[in-house]
């Protein structure tokens, strides 16, 4: 019994220590079979800065109108009868648009015309009246009295013609009112009442959009507005005629053949959104643009001996704009004020010509990094 306890042990000792060497040896099999890291070097791109004369776009998002948009109401009540447009037709001053009924206008206007006859008959009796009493009281055949009473029924007469007259003219406006004309030339917008429908003035007919000229309203902000005004004049009337031509980019890209100017800036801030509206006018001989299209303004501010960088040596985090300074092949951050317009940025602070920043890799470095060169990183 003895021997055989000890035969056991022993070979349970032999089995312990042949799977530690299959485990050390599979160990060593698996580091063999992948590399330790090693240490990296990291190359970047850097640039001298340079002072130069730039034009820099500023954006904005914009709405297009028509400069003369107008909503058609009817100036009197009645059933609609006939439409004399479509949607989307083009339309001259004067042009018909739609016809309301007129047979009471027309009525009305046959009951004032007949007025105006009778008044006018009784005007004719009172003159001859008062010209014969004239005659008489010249004779002195008559008083005085039956002479200025004559005088009286005459001007009275005169009087009941002028009102006959004014109510005539009010019916002949009111019929002109059934016929509903364009005051503009434009498009037509939408046509939302069809022929027997009952309208009156709080119906709106439809729109007609002016497209001679038209405005591509845009919201700006506070800071936006301090700098299209700096330096430009000494209020803001003389300041608008200082700014130079917008463009305008059209939603497929494309820009739009002629430029515009900004014709005004909305005088009270937006307490919510801290914008105000800007109104460009833009010419539209051709008729391509339409009321309600998208598009972006651009307008070019030209700064003088500014640095130009591109926008990968920009750096953002949360609100700050940094770039790294490149001194004794170590990089710093340093904080910059920057206008871009999404290929380049121009520094207006922080640096100085003749400093040397990194580009691309600049979203890889921190503060103290020792800035490896693409030549230093092959030696």
């Amino acid at each position: 019994m003895i021997e055989l306890e000890r035969f056991i042990n022993t070979e349970i000792m032999r089995r312990n220590r042949f799977d530690l060497l299959a485990a050390t040896v599979a160990m060593a099999a698996v580091v063999s079979c992948f590399d330790l890291p090693q240490e990296q070097h990291t190359s970047f791109e850097t640039m001298t800065l340079t002072r130069q004369n730039v034009e820099v776009p500023s954006s904005w998002s914009a709405t297009i109108v028509g400069k003369n948009d107008v909503t058609i109401t009817p100036q009197t009540s009645g059933q609609l009868m006939q439409k004399c447009v479509q949607e989307g037709q083009r339309v001259k001053k004067g042009q018909m648009l739609f016809v309301i009924d007129q047979r009471q206008a027309k009525l009305a206007l046959a009951t004032m015309q007949a007025n105006l006859m009778a008044a006018e008959a009784q005007l004719s009796t009172a003159q001859l009246e008062y010209e014969s009493n004239q005659n008489l009281y010249d004779k002195q055949i008559i008083s005085s009295y039956l002479l200025n009473a004559s005088k009286n029924d005459y001007e009275r007469a005169k009087a009941a013609v002028a009102q006959a007259e004014a109510a005539v003219a009010d019916a002949e406006v009111n019929l002109e009112y059934c016929t509903v004309i364009s005051p503009v030339d434009g498009l037509v917008g939408r046509l939302p009442n069809n022929p027997g429908d009952q309208v009156s003035p709080a119906t709106v007919l439809t729109t007609i959009s002016g497209t001679t000229e038209m405005i591509a309203q845009s919201s700006i902000t506070e800071n936006e507005i301090h700098e299209i005004l700096n330096n430009r004049g000494s209020d803001l009337e003389s300041a608008l005629k200082l700014l130079p031509p917008v463009s305008l980019v059209l939603k497929d890209g494309s820009v739009y053949e002629h430029n515009g100017h900004v014709e005004s800036i909305s005088g009270a801030i937006d307490q919510y959104t801290g914008s105000v509206v800007c109104r460009s006018v833009f010419p539209n001989p051709d008729g391509k643009l339409y009321s309600g299209m998208q598009g972006t303004i651009q307008m070019m501010f030209p700064y003088e001996g500014v640095i130009i960088v591109p926008l990968n040596a920009v750096v953002r985090i949360q609100d700050k704009t940094m770039v790294y300074r490149v001194r004794d092949n170590k990089a710093e951050s340093v904080m910059v004020d920057i206008v871009e317009n999404g290929k380049v940025a121009a520094l207006l602070s922080g640096v100085e010509a003749g400093d040397v920043i990194v580009t691309t890799g600049a979203n890889n470095v921190y503060d103290g990094q020792q800035v490896i060169f693409p030549e230093e990183s092959d030696k």
